[in-house]
């Protein structure tokens, strides 16, 4: 039995088509909810928020949203803050969407922004920039004689 690919970013099983739609559905949902500011709870006022990706069980049943406020400034209160929204946030996706069944939705921290920091760091330390300079050759690039 072959192994399935691991999605580069948040290091989970390939998702199938319907999951991958049913998570961009809640999504956009959600941006939607946020955008309106129906949030009334003193920690989430007036914060931007970030939702990179909605991960969907195969089975439909959960969904993992990934969130990071902008500025990335209180990242654990605005979590918890969400935490505590779950039920209402969960009611208002079901009276949006035309879902048969409605996830129950699970709040994390995306930690994709802090590995694309550690990344551009990478790329401006001195020594890959001395090797980017000197454009290290790749052996199946070489030219034939």
């Amino acid at each position: 039995m072959s192994e399935q690919p691991k999605n580069f970013l948040h290091g989970h099983r390939a998702q199938n088509q319907r999951s991958l739609r049913v998570g961009e559905l809640i999504r956009h949902t959600l941006v939607d909810i946020f955008a309106r500011g129906e949030l009334r709870d003193p920690d989430l006022v007036g914060v931007s928020l970030t939702i990179s990706e909605v991960r969907v069980s195969p089975d439909l049943k959960n969904a993992t949203v990934f969130v990071m406020p902008l500025g990335g400034n209180e990242v654990t209160k605005v979590v918890l803050a969400l935490k505590r929204a779950k039920p209402f946030l969960r009611r208002r996706v079901a009276e949006t969407t035309e879902l048969r069944y409605t996830p129950t939705l699970n709040f994390a921290e995306d930690v994709v922004f802090d590995q694309g920091k550690h990344i551009g760091q990478l790329l401006q330390s001195p020594e890959i920039a001395r090797d980017l300079e000197t454009g290290i050759s790749d052996p199946k690039s070489k030219k034939r004689k």
